[in-house]
């Protein structure tokens, strides 16, 4: 017991993690997950993960989608168009699978880089799919995760 409380101990929780379901699932185009979350420590850097769990019937070895993000106090959102690998050139999905059913936890962040959040405030990102299939099928559900990984060096 002793050593399992040990190691659930050092598992870093996230900053903020969030998922939703997806209806029938199918990711419409008309379903744009948003996801929000205040930040108070500017002087924190973070990594963010797309979260998806789809089945093995999934058709597709990747996802493009439309990532938007509004900063507080910003009126409109930013957008960028990226594509998140879920599986090997070989067919091998990438992530953890049990039964029918994967996982993956993919970084978002530009270039693989920290994330710094320079305003306190209310941040929102929100996903939307950019597959040439509308409905997308097999997607289970959707999410975000931002972990905090330590403070910026001071100069």
């Amino acid at each position: 017991i002793g050593l399992v409380l040990v190691l659930t101990g050092c598992l870093t929780s996230p900053y903020y993690q969030k998922a939703e379901g997806l209806p029938k699932n199918e990711w419409s185009y008309a379903n744009k997950p948003t996801f929000k979350f205040e930040i108070t420590d500017t002087a924190a850097i973070y990594n963010l993960y797309f979260l998806i769990r789809h089945t093995d019937a999934y058709p597709f070895s990747n996802i493009w989608m439309w990532i938007y993000t509004k900063q507080p106090g910003d009126s409109s959102f930013q957008q960028v168009r990226v594509e998140i690998p879920l599986a090997e050139r070989s067919g091998k999905w990438l992530g953890r699978g049990m039964g029918a059913i994967w996982e993956h936890r993919m970084p978002i962040t530009q270039d693989n880089r920290p994330m710094v959040f320079n305003k306190k405030g209310l941040y929102e990102i929100r996903f939307e799919q950019n597959m040439r299939v509308n409905p997308l099928p097999e997607i289970l559900q959707v999410g975000l995760r931002v972990a905090k990984i330590g403070h910026r060096k001071a100069p």
